[in-house]
């Protein structure tokens, strides 16, 4: 009999879904009870060795109204490419498949070290890209240049000013766009349709030389900047000239955006500081005190490009690379309604963003990109549960149906979502609602079911769909509690309760999300603890929750909830990588993985605790975002002494470069690139460590009794230890 544990993992590699509770409460009474919502993560895109596809696309009848698949009843004309559907008579052609299209927009408002290595990066790409795929160049500055790539010899743009935005219509007569529609018209019935080409977006293997000359020779902005001033620049025109270049050329066919920014907008539309380099972009502070003037008008104005590009099915990336603030706050919804990657670097010139950037482009077996583009994911319920909503890269497409829950938590309201953007890590939190009512008993051994239909443009150009079908159990949560309680999946509970926090957090009070969190664990311990009243000592949980409180309390201290010591920027970007990667990412962001490496044995996973910080050791952390390594006092000594240059220590030589060879493993497989640290104790960078351990020794109890050795750590935070204690006197009061 497999336990609970290798059922779990089996259903996440075969269908890569997780859910908070493996049996389900019959009722809806039952289930509100339960505290942490019937959830479940899912990767659209999982990566299964065993499951090859049909090697078309799904074939539908073009009738709106019908929609009917291809089917052996329908009759095909082969020679003229045509096939009658068997519902509603239509006659349908065989579309073509589409190209993958990249529009790069380019800032030149930076230094010229920074856009030689920009400029570098971007001619490695077009190496990578297939030879049918689509570019097109936008630079901008204090102007915005959309440069004509289909010119032999010379080199040739249309300026737009900086300070104007344009809506598509006017773009499309600007540039003297031909609309898909109109470019198929007076083509007869025989001949199949054409992808639309224009002159701004064009084949790889046409343009290639021109291009790669065209980047060589961008210059930086050549506008003037006075002492004292930021330079001009148009970012909010830019990305609106992208979203609606794509927008008249390319309806409902996937393509990428990929933004490549140096500094914040300066001027015009989506502007998020001024050009003074004495008034500083906002910060926590200043939108606390309701004192960051241009975020609520720059933020509208993001949002309505993000919300069309959804609509379009087109993705927005923004690579954002300078020391300061680049505006990614206001420019979040970008990404997370377009499932676009944001990445956050210090420069263009650093291997953080050149490697991330070539991960891109990485292919599967196949010899295909791990992208997928222009999907929509569709989820069916048997009729005990329903949908209450998303929470993940995705925006409604307002799908109602019987399905759908009138509570909604999230993106919520529909059945059915777009994701424009998806890659085999994507995996989007789906939260349900069981609607069974108590007085309606489902018969012993009813299951209910979950039918994920995800449909999207493989970056081959089919479309394909994939089809994910669950069941799980139903019990009585009266008598059955037992078989509930041991169906919890504490890992997947804790991440999904952490997006929904995540979620709050951007519309609430932090203080307030906190009281909420601590409220569901109090309530959680309360449900399925075992304890006696008003004794703290006899509480227990069982196996199944017993790490649950030990990830909130790592969730609480985390940058995702706690943004004291963070810019906007960077509390944007890390919850936006939280709202994307998969269960296994998410924990390590939540609690961080610390691995030891000491002359005692080899290297072991230690707790993430200060008591885990010797002289003698040195650690590993991996945060996602950081991969840190720590020498302990002893050895940071060992090796300022030379040590490992002598023969006699070559032991001591291998021990310095094993948490080396580890941390490269892991910063040549993870995306985005991680930042990558090597620190000493008492070394500046060290406080990354020491921020994310547990303080369970700190100046305040440091020569306590029987205190274990470690490094104290000099912090006013509770340790887990105290957290803990706390927490089980409140589950255990009779006045809770």
């Amino acid at each position: 009999m497999a336990t609970f544990q290798e059922f779990i993992q089996q259903n996440e590699d075969r269908d890569g879904v997780r859910f908070s509770w493996n049996v389900w409460p019959s009722s809806r009474l039952e289930a509100t009870r339960m505290v942490v919502p019937v959830a479940s993560l899912f990767t659209p895109l999982k990566e299964r060795p065993d499951l090859p596809p049909i090697q078309y696309e799904p074939v539908l009848c073009s009738r709106a109204t019908c929609r009917a698949v291809l089917n052996p009843l329908c009759q095909v004309d082969y020679r003229a490419k045509l096939w009658a559907c068997n519902f509603c008579y239509q006659r349908n052609q065989r579309g073509p498949q589409m190209p993958l299209n990249f529009l790069y927009v380019v800032d030149t408002c930076m230094e010229d070290d920074d856009l030689q290595a920009l400029k570098e990066s971007l001619q490695m790409s077009l190496s990578l890209l297939p030879p049918t795929a689509l570019v097109g160049l936008i630079t901008f500055g204090r102007m915005v240049q959309v440069h004509e790539l289909g010119c032999e010899g010379i080199s040739k743009s249309y300026v737009f000013r900086g300070t104007k935005d344009l809506s598509a219509k006017q773009l499309q007569e600007m540039l003297g766009l031909t609309k898909p529609a109109a470019a198929q018209a007076g083509r007869g019935p025989q001949q199949p349709p054409v992808p639309p080409s224009n002159r701004f977006l064009q084949p790889v293997q046409k343009i290639d030389m021109n291009l790669t000359d065209l980047l060589g020779e961008l210059q930086r902005d050549p506008w003037p900047v006075t002492q004292g001033k930021r330079p001009l620049r148009s970012l909010g025109v830019a990305l609106s000239i992208a979203v609606g270049l794509l927008e008249c050329t390319f309806p409902n066919t996937g393509a990428r955006i990929m933004a490549f920014i140096g500094g914040p907008a300066t001027q015009g539309p989506g502007m998020v500081v001024g050009d003074e380099l004495k008034t500083p972009i906002r910060s926590w502070h200043d939108i606390e005190k309701d004192n960051a003037k241009f975020m609520k008008k720059a933020t509208k104005h993001y949002e309505a490009l993000a919300n069309r590009a959804a609509a379009s099915g087109h993705i927005i990336d923004i690579y954002a690379c300078a020391l300061d603030q680049t505006g990614l706050l206001e420019m979040k919804c970008c990404t997370n309604y377009t499932g676009g990657y944001m990445v956050m670097a210090d420069s263009f010139n650093t291997s953080l963003f050149k490697q991330t950037f070539q991960r891109v482009f990485t292919k599967d077996a196949q010899g295909s990109f791990k992208m997928a583009l222009a999907g929509t994911l569709e989820i069916k319920t048997s009729r005990e549960i329903k949908i209450s909503g998303a929470i993940g890269p995705c925006v409604s497409l307002n799908a109602k149906g019987p399905c759908v829950s009138e509570n909604e938590i999230g993106t919520g309201g529909t059945s059915q979502w777009k994701i424009c953007g998806l890659d085999p890590n994507t995996t989007l939190a789906f939260f349900f609602e069981v609607v069974n009512q108590h007085n309606a008993p489902i018969p012993q051994g009813g299951r209910g079911a979950i039918q994920y239909v995800t449909q999207y443009q493989h970056s081959s150009g089919q479309r394909r769909i994939r089809v994910t079908t669950i069941a799980r159990n139903w019990a009585d949560a009266q008598t059955q509690i037992q078989s509930i309680a041991a169906s919890f999946d504490q890992e997947a509970a804790a991440i999904l309760m952490a997006r929904l926090a995540i979620y709050r957090a951007e519309t609430e009070e932090g203080p307030d999300v906190l009281r909420w969190l601590d409220r569901q664990l109090i309530r959680l311990c309360q449900k399925f603890g075992d304890y006696h009243k008003d004794d703290p000592n006899s509480f227990r949980f069982s196996e199944t929750f017993s790490l649950y409180p030990q990830f909130m309390f790592h969730l609480r201290r985390s940058s995702f909830l706690q943004v004291f010591n963070n810019s906007p920027d960077e509390s944007t970007y890390y919850r936006h990588q939280f709202m994307r990667q998969d269960l296994t990412q998410s924990l390590i962001m939540v609690q961080p993985i610390l691995y030891a490496y000491s002359f005692s044995g080899p290297p072991e996973p230690v707790l993430l605790d200060s008591s885990s910080i010797l002289p003698d050791r040195i650690l590993l952390m991996d945060t996602f975002f950081q991969i840190v390594i720590y020498h302990g006092e002893t050895v940071s000594q060992w090796r300022k002494a030379g040590y490992q240059d002598m023969p006699e220590y070559e032991n001591f030589r291998h021990l310095l470069q094993a948490p080396v060879d580890d941390a490269q493993e892991l910063l040549h497989t993870r995306f985005p690139m991680p930042r990558y640290i090597d620190t000493e104790h008492g070394g500046s960078q060290a406080r990354f460590l020491l921020s994310k351990v547990n303080p369970s020794q700190t100046h305040n109890n440091m020569y306590a009794w029987g205190q274990e050795s470690g490094a104290p750590i000099l912090t006013d935070d509770v340790s887990l230890q105290v957290f803990m204690d706390h927490l089980k006197k409140l589950a255990v009061s009779s006045a809770a």
